[in-house]
């Protein structure tokens, strides 16, 4: 146990010593993986932002009828009643905002509150909202229950409120899909390049490599400093690219506080949490080990 104590003491002294001894090529190659892997981080950040706001929002299938705003008083509760007797194989529940509801609400959100003061009257109509049933046909059943609707006396019109969320979801999608895709990007960088620097290392200390062989070194003592050489860049640069992603990060809250404030809300980005940062430390280091053995193995063939 001492002797392979030892050995691994050994292999991480030389593989620190190799990247001590070339600086310049070791930082530059530190900063191209680390700038790489910071990209997918701010990805894993807007991510982590955007999520909450999806989740806090419903997106079940919600229809608003909103009354004609010199409708007679009553007609909301006759179309209301009309839904749900004509309509009751559809509807899941029905819920109707006088206009008196919807102007209070308003007015207990600050952002509106001010606005509102100076408005001889309520501008706001009644408002039906409708929840549908969650059905397979639920798009082609929404599309044709809105048309047949607008119709009803004393509608002025309706909205389907889900449809926005659900495209907000598409798009999180698509872009969830885009940062694969670009991890996959980042492993391939990593790979490249732990691989060509290993490559150089290896025909560098060719002759040192066999008069170890000449003098009984195994080739697991030969191949061990690679790996730890291939390891420790991908750590290093995993800690340098989350460090960079910190940096990144302040102006970017910075403008995009400017603009959810312009919306009344807040978002905030922050790095994701430290499990999550720590995992992919390890993933890059035990890639870049694995990228280190592959070409240590192929280029000291000799």
């Amino acid at each position: 146990m001492k002797r392979w104590l030892r050995q691994h003491r050994y292999a991480l002294a030389v593989a620190i010593r190799r990247l001590w001894l070339h600086p310049f090529s070791s930082v530059a190659n530190l900063l191209v993986i680390a700038l790489t892997l910071a990209l997918p981080i701010l990805g894993a950040s807007f991510l982590a932002a955007a999520q909450p706001v999806v989740k806090q929002v419903s997106i079940s299938p919600e229809i608003t009828l909103f009354m004609a705003p010199d409708a007679q008083r009553g007609a909301s509760e006759s179309v209301a009643k009309t839904l749900a007797n004509d309509y009751k194989e559809h509807i899941e529940a029905t819920r109707l905002v006088p206009r008196e509801q919807a102007l209070a609400t308003l007015k207990r959100n600050p952002n509106w509150a001010d606005a509102l003061t100076v408005l001889p009257g309520n501008p706001l109509p009644d408002a039906i909202i409708v929840t549908l049933k969650n059905t397979d046909d639920l798009t082609a059943k929404t599309t044709t229950l809105t048309a047949a609707w607008k119709a009803l006396p004393g509608v002025h019109s309706v909205q389907h409120d889900a449809n926005w969320v659900q495209r907000l979801a598409a798009i999180l999608d698509f872009v969830r899909i885009g940062l694969g895709m670009l991890a996959a990007g980042v492993a391939l960088v990593v790979l490249a390049t732990v691989f060509n620097t290993v490559r150089m290392q290896a025909l560098t200390q060719r002759e040192e490599i066999a008069v170890a062989r000449l003098v009984g070194a195994t080739e697991s003592f030969v191949r061990r400093p690679f790996l730890y050489l291939g390891a420790l860049t991908g750590a290093l640069a995993g800690v340098c690219a989350i460090g960079i992603a910190s940096v990144a990060l302040h102006p970017l809250n910075q403008a995009i506080a400017n603009l959810a404030n312009s919306y009344g809300t807040q978002i905030r980005l922050q790095l994701p949490d430290g499990l999550w940062l720590s995992g992919s430390i390890v993933g890059v280091a035990v890639l870049a080990a694995l990228s280190a053995r592959w070409s240590v193995t192929r280029n000291t063939r000799f």
